[in-house]
């Protein structure tokens, strides 16, 4: 079997746009550790120095809610609660397939798990660029379905203005308080919790280089959803697939940023070549073309396989992408022949910004070949599964203590063993020498 590149990564030489920029890493852990120190104040601080935002209070009052909702667009808030309720919905549907368990494995004694809902989460709505309204959906929604209790949302101002429309996505989606503050401070203080901010127990959301190394850093002690890298898509197509529908796809996800890797597989040369040049042509008139085409042509490959569609699903699983969108003559396929993926998306009439946007799955997804591991964000995450275990039985107690001893000191735990032989001998009138010795 043979692949052919019709179009290949860029060396690091030529990638141009694409830069690391300032040292990330030193600049987060400073703003934490200031907001660790010096709470509220240092959140002020840093907002006024990076957003150029310090109002009276970051946190919204139901007033001032209202009257922000009140100048979106009637039409806008419409579509906000119709992509909710498919949010809601598939979300609910999720929760109805965890339940609790009791069994009693051996009589008398009794084992379980119980889902407890995590109760305080802090959910991260992206600004800047793109206002990412459906953020709020993805992670507020599912937090609530899950039973949260109490759900914190943060995002960012947009050039010194409060982002109507994500305010409205997150007071519907349920949020519990809304506060206008963006980047690594806005992590730290979820995370470290501030005079007005509650310390939250779990962290979701995605966001930028700042934010993702803010949430790398302060994972342990608070949990987070996703390590998340830059949004990537990869599309196996066939013969039948058609190369416009192809390229619009690709590009509908390079433009999320400068380093968002795009790949086709296919097992048509034509379809390929066609797909090439159909992004060129959609580059000249698609209006976010300065991000799209830095990211196409720093990171976006075509290529070729003569294995057939096994060896494109094969090839798929080694790229393990976010989104996986499926253009063959029989999609479903990919649900048997494929393991390793965020997202499948499936045949001609589901695209991948539908479940960015719109259908109801949830779109903080695994990136960086993590699909090779874990899956998205849904209402588990937001559960905690802990176990319980009663032994109602003397003769079972008792039984278990006598294993529990030999089993203990096969692996020198002389305590354990211990622990194990009292009820051994409290329960069934074992005579055990320590015992004996220790009651003297």
């Amino acid at each position: 079997m043979t692949r052919q590149y019709i179009k290949s990564v860029a060396p690091p030489s030529t990638t141009n746009g694409v830069k690391t920029g300032p040292d990330v890493a030193s600049i987060v852990a400073e703003v934490i550790a200031d907001v660790k120190q010096q709470g509220d104040a240092a959140v002020r601080h840093y907002s006024e120095k990076f957003d150029k935002w310090s109002p009276a209070s970051f946190r919204l009052s139901e007033e001032e809610i209202q009257n922000i909702m009140s100048t979106v667009p009637e039409q806008t808030i419409k579509d906000i609660k119709e992509v909710q309720e498919n949010v809601r919905a598939f979300a609910l549907a999720q929760r109805a397939t965890i339940t609790d368990l009791e069994v009693e494995i051996r009589p008398g004694v009794i084992l379980g798990h119980r889902n407890i809902p995590i109760e305080v989460v802090g959910c991260y709505i992206p600004g800047g660029r793109y206002p990412l309204l459906a953020s709020a959906h993805m992670t507020i929604i599912t937090a609530k379905a899950a039973g949260v209790s109490h759900v914190v949302a943060c995002t960012p101002p947009i050039l010194g203005k409060i982002p109507a429309s994500t305010v409205a996505a997150a007071h519907l989606a349920g949020a519990d308080e809304i506060h206008i503050i963006g980047g690594t401070q806005a992590i730290a203080a979820m995370a470290l919790g501030t005079e007005s901010i509650p310390q939250c127990h779990f962290l979701a959301g995605p966001g930028n280089a700042f934010v993702a190394e803010a949430k790398r850093a302060l994972f342990g002690p608070v949990g987070i959803d996703l390590f998340a890298g830059p949004t990537e898509v990869l599309i196996v197509a066939d013969d039948a697939a058609d190369p416009f529908t192809c390229a619009t796809d690709l590009l509908s996800q390079a433009e999320h940023g400068p380093d968002t890797p795009a790949v086709l597989i296919t097992t048509s040369k034509a379809v390929a070549e066609a797909t090439l040049l159909s992004i060129e042509r959609q580059l000249a008139s698609l209006c976010t073309a300065d991000v799209a085409r830095v990211s196409w042509e720093a990171f976006g490959e075509i290529i070729v396989v003569d294995g057939g569609l096994d060896e494109a699903f094969a090839l798929a699983d080694e790229f393990a992408s976010e989104h996986v969108q499926i253009l063959t003559r029989e999609p479903r396929e990919a649900l048997t022949k494929m393991k390793h993926y965020g997202a499948l998306f499936l045949g001609k009439n589901t695209c991948v910004s539908y479940g960015d946007k719109v259908i109801g799955t949830n779109h903080v997804l695994p990136t960086r070949k993590s699909a090779h591991y874990t899956g998205g964000l849904w209402v588990g995450k937001f559960l905690k599964t802990c176990t319980y275990q009663e032994v109602v039985s003397d003769e079972a107690s008792g039984k278990l203590g006598l294993l529990c001893g030999r089993a203990a000191r096969a692996e020198n735990f002389e305590g354990h063993a211990r622990s194990g032989d009292l009820r051994a001998h409290q329960l069934l009138g074992e005579e055990i020498e320590w015992i004996t010795e220790a009651k003297k």
